[in-house]
Protein backbone atom coordinates (compact mmCIF):
# COMPACT_ATOMS: atom_id res chain seq x y z
CA UNK A 1 0.00 0.00 0.00
CA UNK A 2 1.79 3.39 -0.81
CA UNK A 3 1.66 6.09 1.43
CA UNK A 4 -0.57 8.29 -0.10
CA UNK A 5 -3.37 5.05 0.03
CA UNK A 6 -2.41 5.22 3.91
CA UNK A 7 -3.14 8.88 4.25
CA UNK A 8 -6.38 8.69 2.27
CA UNK A 9 -7.74 5.92 4.62
CA UNK A 10 -6.17 7.67 8.01
CA UNK A 11 -8.27 11.42 6.57
CA UNK A 12 -11.80 9.07 5.98
CA UNK A 13 -11.09 7.13 9.62
CA UNK A 14 -10.17 9.61 11.70
CA UNK A 15 -11.39 12.98 10.49
CA UNK A 16 -14.19 12.51 7.60
CA UNK A 17 -15.33 15.75 6.17
CA UNK A 18 -19.23 14.65 6.06
CA UNK A 19 -19.10 14.38 10.21
CA UNK A 20 -17.83 17.47 10.49
CA UNK A 21 -20.31 20.76 10.51
CA UNK A 22 -18.76 24.00 10.78
CA UNK A 23 -16.18 22.82 13.84
CA UNK A 24 -17.75 20.84 15.14
CA UNK A 25 -17.42 17.30 14.44
CA UNK A 26 -20.22 14.79 15.13
CA UNK A 27 -18.57 12.41 17.46
CA UNK A 28 -17.91 15.36 20.12
CA UNK A 29 -21.52 16.29 19.60
CA UNK A 30 -22.73 13.36 20.66
CA UNK A 31 -19.71 12.98 23.46
CA UNK A 32 -21.42 15.82 25.21
CA UNK A 33 -24.76 15.12 24.83
CA UNK A 34 -24.52 11.82 26.30
CA UNK A 35 -23.95 10.18 30.14
CA UNK A 36 -20.69 8.50 30.13
CA UNK A 37 -22.43 4.93 29.87
CA UNK A 38 -24.60 5.95 26.76
CA UNK A 39 -21.14 7.26 25.01
CA UNK A 40 -19.52 4.04 25.97
CA UNK A 41 -22.21 1.71 24.79
CA UNK A 42 -22.14 3.70 21.32
CA UNK A 43 -18.42 3.60 20.87
CA UNK A 44 -18.43 -0.33 22.02
CA UNK A 45 -21.11 -1.33 18.93
CA UNK A 46 -19.27 1.24 16.85
CA UNK A 47 -16.50 -1.20 17.19
CA UNK A 48 -19.14 -4.37 17.06
CA UNK A 49 -20.40 -2.61 13.82
CA UNK A 50 -17.01 -2.38 12.29
CA UNK A 51 -15.45 -5.97 13.05
CA UNK A 52 -18.85 -7.86 12.10
CA UNK A 53 -18.88 -6.46 8.44
CA UNK A 54 -14.90 -5.85 7.37
CA UNK A 55 -15.04 -9.14 5.26
CA UNK A 56 -18.12 -8.46 3.36
CA UNK A 57 -16.41 -4.90 2.22
CA UNK A 58 -14.40 -4.12 -0.56
CA UNK A 59 -11.78 -1.86 1.45
CA UNK A 60 -11.64 -4.21 4.49
CA UNK A 61 -8.68 -2.41 6.29
CA UNK A 62 -10.72 0.81 5.83
CA UNK A 63 -13.44 -0.87 8.64
CA UNK A 64 -10.54 -2.36 10.39
CA UNK A 65 -8.93 1.04 10.71
CA UNK A 66 -12.18 2.29 11.70
CA UNK A 67 -12.95 -0.10 14.47
CA UNK A 68 -9.48 0.29 16.04
CA UNK A 69 -10.82 4.51 15.95
CA UNK A 70 -13.43 3.43 17.72
CA UNK A 71 -11.70 1.27 20.73
CA UNK A 72 -8.98 3.72 20.59
CA UNK A 73 -11.84 6.82 21.82
CA UNK A 74 -13.57 4.34 23.86
CA UNK A 75 -10.09 3.34 25.92
CA UNK A 76 -9.30 6.99 25.92
CA UNK A 77 -12.80 7.89 27.49
CA UNK A 78 -12.19 5.16 30.09
CA UNK A 79 -8.51 6.35 31.09
CA UNK A 80 -10.09 9.61 32.05
CA UNK A 81 -11.97 7.81 34.98
CA UNK A 82 -9.39 5.90 36.03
Amino acid sequence: MTEQRKKEIEDMVNHPPHYTSGDIECIDAMEASCSKTQFEGYLKCAVIKYLWRFEKKEDRLNDLEKARWYLNKLIKLEEKYV
